[in-house]
């Protein structure tokens, strides 16, 4: 079979798990979007998994190849070169960075590898390889915004980008570390006479934390809930309501658990790295809240689109006169930053040392990659 059949399933491929998700899509599907044979199929591919990890592997090289304008700039400009060919890449190629976000999720490795892209990249425009909390302040912030402004039409500002990386998001304040890290913390309630919904929900998060929405049914819910069938559908439609549901519940825990333990008297950056160590927290309380919510990007969206507009709206009501740029773009970035440190936390199983990573991202956020870091108070 020539070289341009494979092609054509790979880009079949590349359309269908654009516009559905991995555990839905077949084979067979690919083949009707290319119009080829089954046999064709199986003649460049083993199976599923093998072509979209193809096009995982070709998403990084053409990330990689978009990169090497940096090699053709002053130094001086690299920087902002940095920021405008990720953020043009979200933009202009929005199909294979949506297909990339789900191998994110279903294959790390993937994910590891393109970090070192990235972190070569950083290298060329900052001079330095960066830190793990270099890492997750310039890529966390630039890729989410960058997505977000790409598929949400988010009114994010590539210039802005630029001035957050090189020289932080929040005016200068320090930081007291004994506020941030207190140890003084409220769980969230706990019903001990839980109603048949409430059996179902903590069932069900459970289930599609451990095992996937796709490899979950109703009946392995109600019966972990000791229910009967029959109770499931007396408060869901289907499994799709059900999940819609568990994915607003995690997000409200989420927030209030952050909220209860916030505590008062704190600057605009004790806040912010207190809310990125209280999500840490969470996160270790609850591992499987945030699988949910990363597999939800595939299935439900809408839903997940919901639950960060949930936290945009939160920044929104606060006081942002701290910030150094745009509104907007500034609430992104640091959406961003606490998105990628809970991916490197639960996928990654790093970094070891969180508190370490959230003190030294504070002098990010004050002082950027080329201005002074925040003194801290012990």
């Amino acid at each position: 079979m020539s070289s341009g059949t494979r092609q054509r399933l790979i880009d079949a491929a590349i359309r269908l798990f654009s516009a559905t998700w991995y555990g839905t899509a077949s084979v067979a599907e690919i083949c009707r979007m290319a119009d080829v044979s089954n046999g064709a199929f199986y003649r460049h591919f083993r199976d599923k998994e093998e072509i979209f990890c193809a096009i995982l592997e070709f998403v990084i090289k053409e990330i990689e190849k978009a990169l090497q304008c940096l090699n053709e700039m002053a130094g001086a400009h690299r920087p902002e070169a940095f920021v405008s060919t990720i953020f043009a890449f979200s933009q202009d190629h929005t199909v294979l960075v949506r297909v990339f976000r789900e191998g994110q999720y279903r294959f790390f490795e993937y994910e590891r590898r393109l970090k070192e892209v990235y972190y070569h990249a950083f290298e060329q425009a900052f001079r330095h390889r960066p830190g793990i909390a270099e890492y997750l302040y310039a890529l966390g912030g630039l890729r989410f915004a960058s997505i977000r402004s790409a598929f949400h039409q988010i009114p994010v500002k590539p210039q802005s980008l630029t001035a957050i990386l090189r020289h932080g998001l929040l005016k200068p304040q320090p930081m007291d570390s004994g506020r941030v890290f207190s140890s003084s913390i409220i769980p969230l309630p706990i019903e001990l006479l839980p109603d048949s919904k409430t059996l179902l929900l903590r069932a069900g998060r459970q289930l599609f934390g451990e095992k996937g929405y796709f490899e979950t049914n109703v009946h392995e819910i109600t019966s972990m809930a000791g229910l009967a069938t029959g109770s499931f559908y007396r408060h869901f439609d289907s499994k799709e309501a059900f999940y819609s549901e568990v994915i607003r519940q995690v997000g409200r825990d989420v927030r209030r658990f952050i909220t209860i333990n916030l505590g008062q008297n704190l600057n605009r950056l004790e806040r912010e790295m207190r809310g990125l160590w209280l999500f840490l927290l969470f996160l270790s309380m609850d591992r499987y809240c945030y699988n949910i919510v990363r597999e939800a990007e595939f299935v439900l969206p809408e839903e997940v689109r919901s639950y960060y507009e949930s936290f945009r709206k939160g920044y929104l009501k606060q006081d942002n006169a701290d910030f150094l740029e745009d509104e907007m773009t500034s609430i992104e970035f640091m959406l961003g930053v606490a998105h990628y440190l809970g991916i490197e936390v639960v996928f990654d199983h790093s970094p070891q040392n969180a508190r370490q990573v959230i003190e030294e991202l504070a002098g990010l956020y004050v002082g950027g990659l080329e201005g002074e870091r925040v003194p801290r108070a012990s």
